[in-house]
């Protein structure tokens, strides 16, 4: 297991970008597959993209053409790009871990470590 901090949220307009980052420790990070997760209020969470050990990603299809998820292994970071913000992208983002390298599924339910969540508000 591993222990996840998210950074970056805030607020910003419609149209606008961020960058949110998950710092993980603990022993294994480059074995695990990582995740960002948001959740609106009223809502189920759900995926916004996710990432192999190795750097395969896949993402939600409301943000494909608009995030790019990455990873250092080297630096035990995940991060998340998010461009062209609209109002439906405001919820909490939470980073999440599984330790599966080769996992690239966008299901919640399938992720064992969450980080506290990131707060995105966008208006």
């Amino acid at each position: 297991h591993v222990q996840l901090v998210e950074s970056g949220g805030g607020s910003v307009q419609a149209g606008g970008s961020l960058r949110l980052s998950c710092a993980a420790s603990g022993y294994g990070y480059s074995g695990y597959s990582m995740g960002w997760f948001r959740q609106a209020p009223g809502k189920q969470r759900e995926g916004v993209g996710v990432i192999t050990n190795t750097g395969d990603p896949n993402y939600g299809d409301s943000v494909r053409s608009r995030s790019t998820i990455s990873r250092d292994n080297a630096k035990n970071t995940l991060s998340l790009q998010m461009n062209s913000l609209k109002p439906d992208d405001t919820g909490t983002y939470y980073c999440a871990a599984v330790d599966y390298g080769s996992f690239c599924g966008g299901s919640p339910l399938a992720y064992d470590d969450w980080g506290q969540g990131t707060p995105v508000t966008v208006s």
